[in-house]
């Protein structure tokens, strides 16, 4: 999945329309995937269809948190951990 395809993802998932927030959206994004990367996702598990929902979910809990607050959820924290152990082709589609 490209970037503008991941991009147009989450802003489907939160309900935002247009390109006025993109950059910051973009922002988020790379630091969700980097926060799993981190984590221990492989890559090719990171670039699957397996982790956009997760993708996703954390750019959310990014978007909706109040100044100061920014927190993931105990979602997207299970699905990170959950993503960690996937193994490599196990149905990313």
């Amino acid at each position: 999945m490209t970037d503008t395809e991941l991009l147009e993802a989450v802003k489907d998932q939160i309900g935002i329309t247009g390109s006025y927030h993109d950059k910051t959206l973009m922002g988020y994004i790379r630091d969700v995937k980097d926060f799993l990367s981190s984590a221990g996702v492989k890559r090719s598990i990171l670039e699957s269809d397996a982790a956009i929902g997760a993708i996703c979910r954390g750019v959310s809990d990014l978007w909706y948190c109040g100044t100061g607050d920014a927190k993931f959820s105990t979602y997207f924290m299970q699905r990170a951990i959950q993503l960690c152990y996937r193994k490599e082709g196990a149905d990313d589609g």
